[in-house]
């Protein structure tokens, strides 16, 4: 305490001019309408300045949970895709009905990329969700654009998913137009870039055709956007299309996947596996 009125008393020439500053500004806004109006305009525009500063910031936290929302209802919505696409039947001579088990067979999860890669050869992305939320390995995984990739493995929260861009990938693809059948795989170089393997120089491929996955795909839904054909030629030895095309998936900005649960899954690989063994 001794050392307290010793500091205050050293410092007493300091503190009375703080005082009497105070005493004097305080009489200037009091006593004059202009210095005063000044006063209460300058401090009510840095407090509205604060108040926007600190709804912005409010604005920016809300948004997460905004977009999970978001996320979670256009899974919704992507369900319903898929069972109005899985309605609409090719055109037959026989009737065709659709059983409620295949109606609803897929069911999107919405997702948070927590992590991912895109310049390596071998890319992957981490994802929020995990055998708790009823995923495993082999599940597709897409975007509101198109493909990802599908899960390679899972922990009871977490779950790693292997990108299309991985030199080892490949996706069983058709063209829209046609239906000619391919597959999809990454050259290893432009994260915007793929190459559509196996078409016939004999089929039509046209500039700007829509890739998307095939009704063939063990692991994806069918018609499932891949990417957008944007260069034509010939592979070297001349019996194929070298097709590139420019993936619709942005990874670069990606925050949000739908992992696609197959409720036939597990139906379709043992019947798979239960194919007599050719000799």
């Amino acid at each position: 305490m001794n050392q307290l009125f010793q500091f205050l008393l050293r410092q007493r020439n300091l503190l009375l001019f703080f005082v009497l500053e105070l005493i004097s500004l305080w009489s200037v806004f009091k006593y004059n309408d202009y210095q005063r109006t000044l006063y209460f305009n300058t401090t009510n525009q840095w407090v509205a300045s604060l108040l926007a500063q600190k709804q912005e910031v409010q604005n920016y936290y809300q948004l997460r949970d905004i977009n999970r929302e978001l996320a979670a209802e256009n899974a919704k919505l992507r369900q319903e895709v898929f069972q109005l696409k899985a309605k609409q039947a090719p055109e037959l001579k026989l009737p065709y009905f659709i059983s409620e088990a295949v109606l609803n067979r897929y069911q999107p999860v919405a997702c948070k990329v927590i992590d991912l890669s895109t310049q390596q050869s071998q890319n992957y992305l981490t994802i929020d969700k995990g055998t708790k939320d009823g995923l495993h390995p082999g599940m597709a995984v897409i975007s509101s654009t198109g493909v990802v990739g599908k899960v390679l493995s899972c922990t009871e929260n977490l779950s790693m998913v292997i990108s299309i861009l991985h030199i080892n990938n490949t996706v069983s693809a058709k063209l829209k137009s046609s239906g000619e059948l391919g597959y999809v795989k990454w050259a290893g170089w432009q994260p915007e870039v793929a190459e559509m393997m196996d078409v016939s120089k004999y089929k039509k491929v046209v500039k700007g055709d829509t890739v998307v996955t095939s009704d063939y795909n063990a692991v994806f839904p069918p018609n499932v956007p891949i990417g957008i054909v944007a260069k034509l030629g010939l592979k070297k030895d001349g019996n194929f299309h070298d097709i590139k095309i420019m993936l619709l998936t942005h990874f670069s900005t990606l925050q949000y996947v739908y992992v696609i649960k197959n409720r036939l899954a597990w139906q379709q690989a043992k019947l798979e596996q239960s194919k007599p063994k050719t000799e």
